[in-house]
């Protein structure tokens, strides 16, 4: 699971890099780089959430276990 998480982690930073790319070479008034910058942006939070959603049902099926703060500390 660790390694699908960290794969979810990089997806989302490569697609933060696309969309910088698509935004510091797109010029003004050029409609095609700022939809390649919208549709980078839309990956990363599809990416985003696909994550989450999985963590969650990793954890609600027991392959994960919180570990975090105990209750009442």
């Amino acid at each position: 699971m660790s390694y699908f998480v960290a794969l979810g982690f990089l997806a989302v930073i490569a697609s933060l890099a696309t969309a910088m790319f698509f935004m510091l070479r797109g010029g003004s008034g050029d409609p095609t780089k700022s939809r390649r910058m919208a549709r980078a942006l839309a990956v990363r939070v599809g990416v985003s959430i696909l994550l989450f959603v999985c963590v969650l049902l990793s954890w609600q099926a027991g392959w994960i276990q919180p570990t975090g703060i105990p209750p009442g500390a």
